[in-house]
């Protein structure tokens, strides 16, 4: 558990484990404290650096806006820190953009990807789900105060003093166009996308999302030797809010990291 200077920002991570490594990015306003529920059977199996992005638990904030793309880069810089060539990357929804932008931007230094509850454009959020995020801001920092988010905060953060300045620049974010539909379908790495069957995602996303990746297209064969390299699981029962801390999440995730990839027929 220690701090890495990297681009400017003194990133937190934690290692846990041992095995081939495993990088976990948290959602919005959360830490590493998001994993907890799941960390000790993902540990038992890799060696996994979980990490606090920009802004976010014991990571302090530093004089630049929130992206997607520049903290990929604080990920891709973590992982030179740490002296890893390659990495399996499961990112959580803000997390998972940040994953699939490592993927993009640094694709030699990522080994298998998961995403989970995550978009490949903003559009595919629900609208209402849209909606909300366009209000993230200050107003809605002080209504947030003394919830569990804000109290962990508030105990972990080197400035708690920070937290509306996480919602003003995470609003910015989330009110931000993008649209990588044509770089997620130029991926050339496997990669497993997770939602819950409840989730903020439409299933018409998911599926939209699978396509770019090769799956959807046609039956796999009585062999499976048309079936792509990437995955889909959709997770009964639960919602985007509940799914990073399931069972089901870890159960779906360790055997894709360690199936045999070949390429389809």
């Amino acid at each position: 558990m220690s701090y890495a200077d990297v681009n400017g920002v003194r990133l937190w991570y934690e290692l846990h484990g041992t095995g081939r490594p495993l990088v976990l990015l948290h959602g919005g306003y959360g830490s590493v404290e998001m994993f907890a529920p799941i960390l000790p059977v993902l540990a038992a199996r890799r060696r996994v650096v979980a990490v606090d992005l920009q802004g976010h638990g014991r990571t302090a904030d530093v004089d630049r806006p929130l992206r997607h793309e520049s903290m990929a880069d604080d990920i891709a810089a973590l992982l030179h820190h740490l002296d890893l060539p390659q990495a399996d990357l499961l990112g959580y929804s803000l997390g998972g953009g940040v994953a699939l932008r490592t993927a993009i931007q640094h694709p030699a230094l990522v080994r298998r990807l998961v995403l989970v509850s995550t978009p490949c454009r903003r559009q595919g959020w629900y609208p209402e789900v849209l909606a909300a995020m366009a209000a993230h801001g200050a107003q809605v920092a002080e209504q947030m105060r003394g919830t569990p988010p804000h109290e962990l905060y508030e105990r972990v953060a080197p400035r708690p003093q920070d937290w509306p300045t996480l919602w003003v620049k995470t609003g910015e974010l989330l009110r931000r166009e993008y649209d990588w539909s044509a770089e997620v379908a130029a991926l050339a790495l496997p990669v497993l996308l997770v939602y819950a069957d409840a989730d903020s995602i439409p299933v018409h996303h998911m599926a939209e999302f699978f396509g770019l990746l090769g799956g959807g297209h046609r039956d796999a064969g009585w062999d499976g030797g048309n079936r792509p390299a990437s995955r889909l699981a959709v997770l009964p029962g639960l919602t985007h809010y509940d799914i990073v801390g399931a069972p089901a999440l870890p159960a779906a995730v360790l055997p894709f990291l360690t199936h045999e990839v070949r390429a389809p027929e």
